[in-house]
């Protein structure tokens, strides 16, 4: 119980606000457009971010409660506000939060001043939590078993995943014709803290005996499984030091560790017709450090009068009872797990074509850019039981030659109303940008169901011909 506490304890301490990063992604007025294609035509003699503040995003989604529905004052008691939560929601409904802290990042042109080909690098932090909405283990939680006689108890509905870890990474991308621009990222994981418990099954029942209503029969078919690397010191009495700092620590320094790489490619159909894809997060990590893994394997039958052993209203109660039912066992192998792979992919049409105003035929040429631009976004991640996806329509303007802006209207699982608003800007050598996802809840975002953002500042760096 004191790990599931602290498991819990984790997740909404560590942050408190899906990955998709739909404003971002072939933004190219931000150089951290890099990191969700690497393959972006994106180019410039050398940028390096402001450390600590080059990159700020969270993202948190919730498919079927907001905070609104559960800390509202509005006089309804807390435990009926966790009851309706539970009632209207599905085991297909998710929680997901995705926190990022860029700690430096940069980039730089190689092979001469006529060269094409760049190498970016960096260092993030990441936290990551997926969880389906675990509906009858709740109702059980909440209410017990005296109501719901002949009713089976999925306990496969536990479903989660969570983990912090930093990424050291360098990238490489070329344009190698005015067509076709690619590039590709590898990545070095250092998993801080890991939990994860994705293969659960079983069941839970009590039936009345027909002849009989005061005889009952229990069932307890349990197959549970929680993998946790990098956490059950912190679950020792003897343990007195400071979890966030050693967890910081483990992230930075001495973590689990796990490759991955990133690819994308630009693509233009016409000069104003463009195509893009990219692959991001394809890696694992191999959990090795402080390895500890809890398993409730087994099944319990009772045949007798009332067997209430599961409790009423107190869950406290529910898991002590739960425990002494089934046999605890715990196992110290390592294990590996897979980063969440993000799939982007994009069709952009350009027009309004116009020129910077300070052009001139100096060089024999004229360089024009266009002003709007129209398109879709596709998203997928993959997840446990099921993907997500998402797509968007988006609008991009530039409002002066190093001013730009991006609108995204975004259809995902957790809303069909996400409307996206971002800005990006030079002034001299520094680039300043803000992306803020799902606009229209920012009056009240106690009531949303998801809310993004991200923030940033870089130094860049153009060549002549970069301008």
């Amino acid at each position: 119980m004191r790990k599931i506490i602290l498991i819990i304890c984790l997740v909404f301490q560590l942050s408190s606000f899906s990955q998709n990063k739909e404003l971002l992604y072939n933004f190219t007025a931000i150089p951290q457009s890099l990191m969700v294609n690497p393959g972006a035509d994106v180019s410039y003699k050398y940028y390096f971010g402001f450390p600590v503040l080059s990159g700020i995003s969270a993202n948190v989604g919730s498919s079927s409660f907001t905070a609104y529905d559960l800390f509202a004052n509005n006089g309804v008691d807390f435990n009926q506000k966790v009851r309706n939560v539970v009632n209207q929601s599905t085991n297909r409904d998710k929680v997901v939060t995705n926190q990022q802290l860029e700690v430096f990042s940069g980039g730089f042109r190689i092979g001469g001043r006529e060269s094409k080909s760049y190498v970016s690098f960096g260092l993030y932090q990441e936290f990551d939590f997926f969880m389906f909405v675990p509906k009858d283990l709740a109702i059980l939680a909440l209410d017990g078993n005296r109501n719901y006689i002949g009713k089976s108890f999925n306990l496969g509905d536990l479903n989660m995943k969570a983990e912090v870890l930093s990424v050291w990474h360098v990238g490489f991308h070329k344009k190698v014709s005015d067509k076709l621009v690619y590039g590709g990222r590898a990545k070095i994981y250092s998993s801080g803290a890991n939990a994860t418990s994705t293969k659960n099954s079983g069941y839970i029942y009590t039936g009345q005996n027909a002849g009989d209503t005061n005889l009952y029969n229990q069932i307890i078919s349990s197959n549970l499984e929680l993998k946790t690397s990098g956490i059950s010191k912190f679950t020792k009495d003897e343990y007195e030091g400071n979890v966030v700092r050693d967890i910081a620590n483990n992230t930075f320094f001495s973590g689990s560790l796990g490759l991955g790489v990133d690819a994308g490619f630009t693509y233009y159909i016409k000069n104003n017709l463009q195509l893009t894809a990219s692959v991001i997060d394809l890696g694992f990590v191999r959990q090795s450090k402080d390895i500890e893994t809890l398993t409730y394997k087994g099944t319990y039958q009772y045949d007798g009068v009332n067997p209430d052993f599961m409790g009423n209203d107190d869950p406290e109660n529910v898991f002590d009872e739960f425990d002494r039912a089934i046999p605890r066992d715990t196992l110290y192998n390592k294990y590996t797990t897979w980063r969440p792979t993000k799939f982007y992919s994009s069709i952009q049409y350009s027009f309004g074509e116009a020129r910077p105003d300070d052009e001139c035929n100096c060089r024999g040429k004229i360089d024009t850019y266009y002003k709007n631009a129209v398109g879709a976004q596709l998203f997928a991640m993959t997840a446990p039981r099921e993907p997500l996806f998402a797509l968007t329509a988006f609008y991009k303007r530039s409002i002066f030659r190093k001013l730009e802006a991006k609108a995204t209207y975004t259809f995902d699982t957790f809303s069909n109303k996400n409307i996206g608003l971002g800005l990006a800007g030079t002034v001299g050598a520094v680039n300043i940008y803000a992306l803020f996802g799902n606009v229209l809840e920012y009056k009240d975002l106690s009531k949303a169901n998801s809310a993004t953002f991200q923030l940033g500042i870089n130094f860049v760096f153009q060549g002549r011909d970069d301008d």
